[in-house]
């Protein structure tokens, strides 16, 4: 049987912009990407109390936890599937200055953090530089599931 991975992420969406990291894992390599805040569920844990802890431990804010967004299933390697739910977060006005050094995770995983445009930057995962964001956090909007499996 495949393993399987789930992870939470935040959708921090202010002034036009997306509230994104590009983490210390990927400084050496040939990867050059922004993602959003977020990450693995522990065992027992809700996407909610996951994506609650993962946002504090990266960025030392407790987050307002609004609607489910987005979800996507996809594979790097053919080998461990990902399962990733996105969750609109509704006080991205307190994420405009992070300090990574008062976090308990932030500096050990996160290189960089900023708003910035997602239309003009690698983002991933890559539905979030063509989808209308703005849409998707101003207005209510069915879940939309990104499946890579069978891409």
């Amino acid at each position: 049987m495949q393993e399987r991975r789930v992870a939470v992420r935040g959708i921090i969406f202010l002034d036009g912009k997306l509230l994104c990291q590009k983490l210390t894992a990927y400084r050496r390599s040939d990867r050059d990407f922004w993602c959003t805040p977020g990450g693995g569920l522990d065992i027992g844990e809700t996407l909610e109390e996951g994506l609650r802890r993962e946002m504090i431990e990266e960025t030392g804010i407790d987050p307002k936890i609004g609607p489910l967004l987005f979800v996507q299933q996809f594979s790097e390697d053919g080998k461990k599937e990902q399962m990733e739910f996105f969750f609109l977060i509704e006080n991205p006005e307190d994420y405009t200055t992070i300090n990574l050094s008062a976090t308990t995770h932030g500096e050990l995983e996160v290189e960089q953090v900023e708003f910035i445009n997602p239309l003009e930057e690698n983002v991933l995962p890559a539905f979030l530089q063509t989808i209308n964001l703005e849409k998707y956090v101003t207005s209510v909007q069915p879940v939309v599931v990104y499946d890579e499996m069978t891409r």
